[in-house]
C-alpha cells in the first residue's frame, strides 16, 4: 500500500486526533429518519419522477441526495448537521441549484417542501 503525498503514514504522529482503536465518529441518519425519507423516495420513484439516491455520512453532516437520473447532479439534498440543531434546526432541503428550500427541526415539515402529494392540500 503506498501513500500520496496528501496522506500520513501509521509512524506520522502529527496531529492525529483519534485515539488508537476508536473509529471516526460520522454523522447518520438514525432508523426514523432514514424509513420517511425512504417512504417519501419510494412514492416518487413509483409515480416515475425520481430514479436514483446516494447517501453520505460525513463527519459533520449526512447526505441523502435524489437523483433524476444517475450522471446527473442531485436534483435535491437533504440533509442532517447536528450543528445547526440548536440554531435553524438541522434538517435542510437543498436544491439542484444550491438553494435551501427549507430547514427546521422537523425532518416530516422539512420534507414537505419536496413531497408534491401532501404539499398540494
Amino acid at each position: 500500500m503506498s501513500l500520496t503525498s496528501g496522506e500520513a503514514g501509521p509512524e506520522d504522529s502529527r496531529g492525529s486526533e483519534r485515539t488508537a482503536g476508536t473509529p471516526p465518529s460520522n454523522v447518520t441518519f438514525n432508523r426514523l429518519e432514514l424509513n420517511r425519507i425512504l417512504n417519501l423516495y419510494g412514492r416518487m420513484v413509483a409515480d416515475g419522477e425520481w430514479r436514483d439516491y446516494a447517501i453520505d455520512f460525513l463527519k459533520d453532516k449526512a447526505v441523502f441526495s435524489i437523483f433524476r437520473r444517475a450522471s446527473e447532479v442531485p436534483l435535491y439534498r437533504i440533509e442532517k448537521d447536528p450543528r445547526l440543531a440548536r440554531k435553524q434546526g438541522a434538517y435542510s432541503v437543498v436544491s439542484a441549484g444550491g438553494l435551501i428550500l427549507r430547514r427546521g427541526h422537523d425532518l416530516d415539515r422539512v420534507l414537505l417542501a419536496i413531497d408534491r402529494k401532501l404539499a398540494l392540500v
